[in-house]
């Protein structure tokens, strides 16, 4: 399926799910992650879930950083040149939601790319080739491309994967794995 067609099909599968399944699926995934061998690492990137866009809530990955005291960064984003600046989360981090509904940070203290050791990839579907479809504004395929290639990329959703997303171009970067509330991929 073409990746416009899957960004129509996963936003409303997205927009039907119970605020109740959003939480248990949310907590599936994340304790699904503690599977992954990832745990040694330093820099940890997230996302900040938009609650508004039925997102997996990325707080329960945010609680197993903080309690094995990983160093975690979140990003803002210049929809000018369609790029993340990204930030270390402290405790003096002002977070707030931009004009897209995104919670950002105002401004803090900014990590390099190349210092971010995994990165935990949003998206709406993805296929059994680790390609990924998301809102379709490059940001993230931008950003991973910008990181070192060892970074590792994991994909969360909600949903089993995808056989093939047609439609895939050069600039589109593949995730090394997928977590699902039952299912964890590796490509």
């Amino acid at each position: 399926m073409m990746k416009a067609n899957l960004r129509t099909k996963y936003k409303a599968l997205r927009s039907d799910l119970s605020i109740d399944t959003i939480e248990t699926h949310s907590l599936d995934i994340a304790n699904k992650l503690l599977d992954l061998d990832i745990w040694n690492k330093s820099y940890y990137h997230l996302f900040l879930s938009i609650i508004d866009h039925k997102e997996i809530q990325t707080e329960y990955l945010l609680h197993i950083l903080h309690a094995k005291d990983k160093d975690i960064i979140i990003s803002k984003s210049n929809f000018k040149t369609q790029e993340l600046t990204n930030y270390l989360l402290t405790d003096n981090t002002i977070i707030i939601k931009n004009s897209w509904g995104i919670p950002e940070p105002i401004d803090g203290i900014e990590v390099n790319n190349s210092k971010i050791d995994v990165v935990f990839v949003p998206l709406l579907a993805f296929d059994k080739q680790g390609h990924r479809v998301g809102y379709g504004k490059g940001f993230y395929d931008n950003f991973l491309s910008a990181c070192n290639p060892e970074t590792i990329k994991i994909g969360l959703s909600f949903f089993e994967a995808e056989t093939c997303i047609e439609g895939i171009i050069e600039s589109d970067v593949p995730l090394d794995y997928c977590v699902t509330p039952k299912t964890i991929y590796k490509f």
